[in-house]
């Protein structure tokens, strides 16, 4: 199987599994052949201040 054939099949089996939302990056600091997956319980970007808890600029709370 070619590489790109590969990542169809990775995709096409997250969206099986009921994920809703992939992002897929690619980087040469990577050996080759290696994956590193990365979960994010929302749907704020991945790595994004927001996701991070770390928005400065924010006035909301969650207030009961």
């Amino acid at each position: 199987m070619n590489e790109i054939d590969e990542l169809i099949e990775m995709i096409d089996s997250r969206m099986s599994s009921g994920v809703s939302r992939l992002s897929v990056g690619f980087s040469e600091d990577l050996q080759t052949g290696v994956k590193k997956e990365v979960y994010h319980h929302g749907r704020c970007d991945v790595g994004s201040p927001w996701a991070k808890g770390t928005v400065s600029n924010c006035d909301a709370t969650d207030e009961k």
